[in-house]
């Protein structure tokens, strides 16, 4: 039986099976997987692909606790969510420390697509700037954040909505604004660039074949000129595959 890929989130293993596996064989490979991997209690099948603005996923119980609530844990963080109602890539996990390795003490941080505030945490948790600002569309991934700042004790502010909607209502500029954005047309970067300071840092999320990445460059200097804005973007660079020959791109932009 061929297997296409698994991730663990802590206490639950999503698996994707290849289309021709049998459920008796899915469920053997399950038990045999939890008996491995012993902080394992939970396998669930991977059934469809994150989907809609709060890429929720769908996910089939295979073997193991009926449970979808993880507890998962990484860069010296613990993080509690549903796997099917909210979004959260452990694969983002160097990713996530990546950015916080660039964060200063004296600056104010923006996280946009807050999740179940990963980002967010790992910045608080590693370097304790002075404010950080997480904003989540969903409901139940803002639940979840907020009990996620409490279970690691930081200093993480969560709001609730819409980007479009909250961003603009905020008073001040903050020194560095994260974008993990979902694949979406929209690249949200109207209503960022009013709100980052002079000499600040935008990391800007899109997903891009490899041959087309220059468009992303291009979205981002068009952008630029519309909010009048002197920018340098100082690197792009891979920060995961998503697809064949898709990957995440970052890019580090700088405000001139």
């Amino acid at each position: 039986m061929k297997i296409r890929g698994y991730d663990i989130v802590g206490n639950i293993a999503i698996v994707k099976f290849s289309r021709e596996s049998k459920l008796k064989d899915k469920k053997k490979y399950a038990e045999k997987f939890m008996k491995i991997r012993k902080s394992v209690k939970s396998v669930y099948e991977k059934s469809k692909k994150f989907s809609g603005r709060l890429r929720t996923l769908k996910t089939k119980w295979i073997a193991g606790e009926k449970n979808k609530k993880a507890i998962y844990k990484e860069n010296n963080c613990e993080f509690k969510f549903n796997v099917d109602t909210c979004y959260f890539s452990p694969r983002l996990a160097s990713e996530r420390k990546k950015i916080a390795s660039k964060v200063k003490k004296k600056e104010s941080v923006l996280v946009m697509f807050g999740g179940v505030a990963p980002f967010a945490i790992v910045i608080a948790k590693i370097k304790k700037p002075k404010k950080i600002i997480s904003i989540e569309l969903g409901k139940e991934c803002s639940k979840y954040a907020k009990e996620n700042v409490k279970r690691n004790k930081v200093n993480v502010k969560i709001i609730q909505g819409n980007v479009r909607k909250k961003i603009p209502n905020l008073k001040e500029k903050f020194d560095r604004i994260i974008m993990p954005r979902p694949n979406l047309k929209d690249n949200f970067l109207d209503i960022t660039f009013p709100k980052i300071k002079k000499k600040g840092i935008i990391h800007y999320y899109g997903f891009y074949k490899e041959d087309e990445k220059d468009k992303m460059k291009q979205s981002i200097l068009n952008e630029a000129k519309k909010a009048k804005k002197k920018i340098k973007i100082q690197k792009i660079e891979k920060a995961g595959e998503i697809g064949v020959r898709t990957f995440r791109y970052r890019a580090d932009i700088k405000i001139e």
